[in-house]
């Protein structure tokens, strides 16, 4: 929809329907069409893969499948829009991070788990910081749920529990209301001196904060496939969830680390259990749940996990050509 400034492979073209220049829908439908046709008729294209764009697959869908040319879509997210159920009809497969990150039928739907980068998204060799440091990475958003959070620390704080807690995001055009509801339940709760709020940051700054942090919280619940959690787990760090979602990739310690959503008095019980694990013990939690991303939402597979989903596609068609014959 929008190029800013880009660094690509040689063999990757970029073109952008212009919504940089301020170009109206209609213009931006037109670019979007000159484009495909130009692809169509210059390139033999093995298939289509959209990504988080329904409008660009509710606009090229009928065209690719007069051509025979297969088109995948990636959605992961719960909104359901009549552009999405659109897509969904011109689309050979629906794919997504997880089953319920899809909002719509499952009959074309693959899950293929995340793409997480863990050559950057990798441990470090410090150890975590003492006190220990809790880290909620995020944006300031009311789904991410802060209150549950900070509700279990002053819990924790009342036991005599020693901890501080960075939530690390920046707020979100319209989100100003709920971030001023946060940092009243800071004050309200008295954790003024333990709780820091600090901006978002670039992917290389954000990993430095996944090494130093103790514990990594994610509060949303499921349908949201929040990758921060994955990236945490990535730097061998064990990352609370409340998303039933990662009961898999949590695998052996899900009972451990996977909370119910909302009860600030479960995430205490279990937080507190995580900080109090001896030094080896955070460390071979930390190590299998990097396996787990790696096996299960590595970038490195991902192209192939794509792919593969096509190549599905074709042997169908085949399949069906040879019943047909």
């Amino acid at each position: 929809m929008r190029a800013g400034r880009v660094a690509v492979p040689e063999n990757v073209v970029v073109h952008s329907v212009g919504k940089e220049h301020g170009y109206s829908e209609p213009r931006r439908a037109l670019n979007f069409y000159r484009f495909l046709w130009k692809v169509l008729r210059q390139d033999g294209i093995y298939g289509c893969f959209s990504h988080m764009m329904p409008v660009f697959s509710a606009l090229g869908g009928p065209l690719l499948r007069a051509r025979g040319i297969p088109l995948v879509t990636w959605y992961a997210h719960p909104s359901l829009t009549a552009t999405l159920r659109l897509a969904h009809t011109f689309s050979d497969r629906m794919v997504a991070s997880l089953a319920t990150a899809y909002p719509y039928k499952r009959d074309k739907l693959t899950v293929i788990g995340q793409g997480i980068d863990t050559s950057l998204f990798s441990p470090g060799h410090s150890e975590p910081e003492d006190p220990p440091f809790v880290l909620c990475a995020g944006r300031l958003s009311a789904v991410k749920d802060h209150g549950t959070l900070l509700r279990a620390v002053a819990a924790l704080r009342s036991r005599g529990r020693a901890l501080r807690v960075v939530i690390l995001g920046s707020t979100p055009e319209g989100g100003e209301a709920y971030a001023q509801e946060v940092r009243s339940l800071v004050r309200l709760h008295h954790l003024e001196e333990i709780v820091q709020f600090r901006l978002g940051v670039s992917a290389p700054a954000l990993r430095d904060w996944y090494r130093r942090c103790t514990a990594h919280v994610n509060l949303t619940p499921a349908g949201f496939g929040d990758k921060v959690a994955w990236e945490a787990m990535a730097c061998e760090r064990p990352s609370l969830v409340a998303n039933t979602d990662f009961m898999e990739t949590l695998g052996r310690h899900a009972d451990a680390l996977l909370f119910t959503h909302g009860d600030a008095d479960d995430l205490a019980a279990k937080l507190e259990r995580v900080l109090g694990l001896s030094a080896p013990e955070r460390a071979s939690m930390g190590a299998y749940l990097r396996s787990q991303v790696q096996r299960l939402h590595g970038l490195d597979s991902l192209a192939d996990r794509i792919l593969s989903v096509f190549e599905e596609i074709r042997a169908c068609r085949d399949a069906e050509r040879r019943g047909a014959g």
